[in-house]
């Protein structure tokens, strides 16, 4: 029997989901079990669609469906978050209890970690105890075979009274198994459970006691120290005098890696769509076009979403497999730890420093990754703070202005790492400015104390670097991407008018970074450069743009490639070093761009918040810009 799966392109929804068959005879199946035993892995290996996975609990926060066949039969598989227990204490659980309880899935498949078998054990016996179509899939067979760990399924499933089946879903190994079970499952009587909503379980038979009695004698170890590895590692990675270092390293190799590899592919693409402008353009005389229109479609919307694509495509391309890479090995997790305490003494939630770190890709997707903090104010604190860390949207700001005033003026290899560690201290700064914030928050308008937390520590991983490419790029790369185009190219139009349409003689851009001067000379800026921030709020991308086309009075948005021009332009108008450092702070600090708003209003629902989230950093930033300003000024006079 061959396996096939269909990618039907069936959507996520967090409640209520519209459970879409193809055939009257398909099997609605529950993917169920703890964090970080590879449900979504499972799920992706039978349908063929990309959920995003990772070596750390908590990245399934909805329920997600697609489509998979064997044979004749069809499978509409939804994958419900991950939880350690249906008493409902997060949102994760809630949703998987809901599902379960609902009645609506004929199987629910309890997927469970091979390598701690006994910790997973509990969730399938808790299931039990609503329905008898359960199929218990024990996954990371390979895992536990390199750790010599041999389980007896065919003892497990007698004891259970179910079918137990091993797969190793990375490898596609055991699915077919897998699926004949389910097949067996639906098949069974369910003595009137099925859909009675939930009901406690009797004391003792889904807790540890419970799920060790039932794996006594099932298991067997050949290496006791199979573990030892892992705390070796741990000791350096999580320990009291080595943990900061290190995570500071992995910060700086990450920029270096990623400021070093992106010079030459940007320039690649610039080249690119620089010949791809002409021909544009002459088809567009070609076909009749009016020269207003030509203009606004070429010179405005094209160029600024090839900027863009130009500076954002190469970053984000090394970035996020880097990132990916510290998921699947295990390390993010160990950040969460090791930044728990931090937050903690913030009254935040721990969970908070893996949203932060989300955001360094992408602050939209943090924000959407605050869904697993369980607390309603700890979840407010971190979308609040979110923006404060760096998307790639701003590294190109920050990393040209260091290039051009701090690093040499080129971008060239011997310079990459003091970028690198300039980068890395404004990074750690915004770090520190969600510390502030985050306890501001707590101890005033979002008052409470820090709830507590399960931060499973999952096994190191060896990557699989193939698949790493292939869902940074498609799962990430690619959507961020697509999102800051859509946002950039009416935001192109806008732009390209402000600077055509002449009110007196002056242009509205002029009008504009005139009327803005006074307020932009507190903060140690122009009118000119507070007006590019503003303009950029679509795509922070285009802020440097905006800044040299105005000083240059075109009419169209123009790029300077060559670093040593484009610091002669600025300082002929007025840069000095506190300029550039004040752009730098004001970058790092300051409203989130237009989609984060847009997703902050639909994560909390609520108006209120989002003006709050775009006020508290709009504000602390103008703050921190009139401070650095004000301390160079008094140092100066004193001088």
């Amino acid at each position: 029997m061959a396996l096939s799966h269909v990618s039907a392109g069936l959507d996520a929804a967090d409640c209520g989901l519209e459970i879409k068959k193809k055939k009257d005879s398909d099997l609605i199946v529950a993917l169920a079990g703890n964090p970080n035993v590879g449900k979504s892995t499972v799920f992706n290996a039978l349908t063929g669609l990309h959920q995003h996975t990772g070596n750390w609990a908590g990245k399934t926060v909805t329920n997600t469906q697609g489509y998979a066949s064997s044979g004749q039969q069809g499978y509409v598989l939804v994958d419900i978050p991950g939880c350690y227990s249906l008493h409902t204490n997060s949102a994760e659980e809630e949703a998987a209890r809901d599902f379960i309880c609902s009645g609506a899935a004929d199987v629910v498949a309890v997927v469970c970690d091979a390598v701690c078998l006994e910790r997973s054990i509990g969730l399938a016996l808790q299931i039990l105890e609503l329905t008898e179509r359960v199929v218990v899939c024990v996954n990371l067979m390979d895992e536990a075979q390199k750790k010599h760990i041999h389980i007896d399924l065919e003892g497990l499933q007698e004891r259970l009274g179910v079918p137990v089946v091993g797969t190793a879903a990375r490898k596609g190994t055991g699915l077919e198994r897998f699926c004949r079970a389910i097949d067996e499952a639906a098949g069974r009587r369910d003595n009137g459970r099925k859909g009675r909503g939930y009901r406690k379980p009797e004391a003792g038979i889904a807790g540890g006691d419970g799920a060790s009695e039932l794996c006594s004698g099932l298991i067997t170890y050949e290496d006791s120290g199979y573990l030892e590895p892992d705390r070796k590692k741990d000791r350096i990675l999580t320990g009291k005098r080595t943990a900061v270092p290190i995570m500071f390293l992995f910060l700086l190799g990450t920029f270096w890696l990623t400021i070093a590899g992106a010079n030459y592919p940007s320039e690649l693409l610039r080249s690119f769509f620089s010949f791809l402008e002409g021909k544009l353009m002459e088809g567009l005389i070609w076909a009749g076009a009016p020269e207003p229109l030509r203009e606004m479609l070429i010179y405005g919307i094209y160029r600024v979403v090839a900027w863009i694509v130009a500076v954002m495509l190469p970053p984000m391309a090394i970035f996020f497999p880097l990132f990916t890479i510290m998921e699947d090995s295990g390390y993010l997790p160990r950040v969460a730890f090791n930044m728990d305490k931090c937050f903690r003494k913030c009254h935040a939630c721990g969970k908070q420093s893996l949203t932060m770190a989300m955001g360094f890709g992408c602050n939209a997707a943090g924000v959407v990754g605050c869904r697993i903090i369980d607390s309603p104010r700890e979840r407010l604190v971190a979308i609040i703070t979110n923006s404060f860390v760096p998307c790639n949207g701003r590294f190109p700001t920050l990393i040209a202005i260091i290039v051009m005033f701090f690093a040499g003026g080129t971008a060239g290899a011997g310079t990459s790492v003091v970028s690198a560690l300039i980068l890395a201290g404004f990074v750690m700064l915004g770090i520190g400015m969600t510390f502030l914030v985050s306890w501001l928050l707590s101890v005033t308008v979002l008052k409470g104390v820090p709830s507590s937390f399960v931060l499973e520590l999952p096994p190191y991983r060896r990557p699989q670097i193939g698949r790493v490419i292939v869902r940074s790029v498609c799962d990430r790369t690619v959507f961020v991407l697509g999102r800051a185009v859509a946002a950039a190219a009416p935001a192109g139009a806008v732009l390209w008018l402000f600077a055509n349409v002449r009110i007196g003689d002056m242009t509205i851009l002029a009008h504009l970074a005139e009327a803005l001067q006074p307020f932009a000379a507190l903060l140690g800026l122009d009118g000119v450069i507070l007006l590019a921030f503003i303009l950029g709020m679509p795509a922070n991308e285009i802020v440097v743009p905006v800044i040299i086309m105005a000083y240059l009075a075109q009419r169209t948005l123009v790029e300077i490639s060559d670093n040593a021009v484009l610091k002669q332009l600025l300082t002929d108008n007025g840069w000095t070093w506190t300029t550039a450092v004040s752009t730098m702070l004001f970058s790092l600090i300051h409203w989130p761009c237009a989609t984060t708003c847009l997703t902050i209003r639909k994560e909390t629902g609520s108006l209120k918040w989002t003006l709050v989230s775009i006020l508290v950093p709009a504000v602390l930033g103008c703050a921190v810009c009139m401070f650095f300003h004000f301390t160079v000024e008094c140092i100066s006079a004193l001088l």
